[in-house]
């Protein structure tokens, strides 16, 4: 597993695990499905690993701590997010958590980006995964908190970086505008930018990359299979597009963008995955996992070559902007340990 480092933060894994799904998110895996996602990750050399309070009510963070607990601490790379503390909720503890996490409610999610807030919840967070510290910490989806967010928010994480508490700090979104916000005016050393940056919308490409690599930056790419619609080799009918079902004219641009990749010998799966790469200012894909299978899939398809006709094709049909970086334009890689 090839690594990037940084400008301003650690050295990270091309790909990184996304705990989410050990959270439960949409349905319920088991505890030896979650252990074995984080065990096949490791044996496939991945090192950098994503999770938050917000993940199954902090269901993903214990997962993720207990299947690293037996690994040397200096060998690998987690970042978690603030912005969501959990106040235990005993009186709706019967019922269902409404966060898209199958999990009793038995804590509510509340926003706070203050400074206390954050301090709260990084401590919350080291108790469950075990931790005596994080690598990074991000502000957790700040789209409607801006104001405190980006100023209470980031001092709050730049004076743990300025301690030597934490490596690196950021902010981690569903959008590109804000981020592009949070590199132009404060001082964050990542961001980690959600299906804003794949083979069907480039919407970050717009500002957010090119300001990122302009002032040394670095974007960690999630969600790049747009939550569904781009993780088969063909699109099915019933996939889904940012969590919801899939418009029909993105379907088929999925399915034109498979018929490329299947000309050239490559999955679309798989130029989802090397599509962000190309881009010098990205560091690291992030994919989830609910067992070991995914994890090794996950591996294998970063494993897989895509040959530069691919994304020549694709910008002369028109179904990319242009082709999102020359070979060798990113961070020289370096081999993971």
């Amino acid at each position: 597993m090839r690594s990037r480092t940084p400008a301003r933060g650690p050295e990270l894994t091309e790909l990184g695990l996304g705990a989410a799904q050990l959270g439960n998110l949409g349905r319920e895996i088991s505890d030896t499905d979650a252990r074995g996602a984080v065990d096949a990750a490791w044996d496939s050399g991945v090192r950098h690993f994503d999770t938050a309070p917000h993940y199954g009510l902090g269901l993903s963070e214990r997962r993720l701590g207990a299947a690293l607990a037996r690994r040397p601490r200096t060998g690998f790379t987690v970042s978690t997010k603030v912005g969501r503390l959990l106040e235990p909720s005993p009186a709706t503890a019967h019922r269902r958590d409404d966060g898209g996490f199958a999990v009793p409610a038995a804590f509510r999610r509340v926003w706070d980006f203050s400074r206390d807030g954050i301090l709260r919840s990084l401590e919350g967070s080291l108790d469950r995964l075990d931790l005596d510290h994080v690598d990074v910490v991000y502000l957790h989806d700040p789209d409607d908190h801006w104001e405190q967010a980006s100023t209470t928010g980031v001092d709050a994480l730049v004076e743990l970086r300025d301690q030597g508490v934490v490596k690196a700090v950021g902010a981690g979104m569903n959008q590109a505008a804000m981020l592009a916000e949070f590199v132009r005016r404060t001082d964050v050393d990542l961001v980690m930018v959600a299906g804003r940056h794949t083979l069907l919308d480039q919407s970050a490409r717009d500002e957010l990359l090119p300001l990122a690599r302009e002032r040394g930056v670095g974007v960690v790419a999630a969600a790049v299979y747009n939550s569904g619609l781009l993780a088969a080799r063909r699109p099915p009918a019933d996939a889904t597009y940012d969590y919801l079902p899939a418009p029909r004219e993105l379907t088929a641009r999925a399915a034109a963008l498979a018929d490329v990749c299947e000309r050239h010998g490559v999955t679309l799966p798989q130029a989802a995955i090397a599509y962000p790469l190309r881009h010098p200012a990205v560091v690291s894909v992030v994919l989830g996992a609910r067992d070991a299978r995914q994890s090794r899939t996950n591996a294998e398809r970063l494993a897989t070559p895509v040959p530069e006709a691919l994304w020549a094709e694709l910008a002369d049909l028109g179904l990319v902007p242009d082709a999102p970086g020359a070979p060798g334009a990113a961070p020289a890689p370096r081999e993971g340990t």
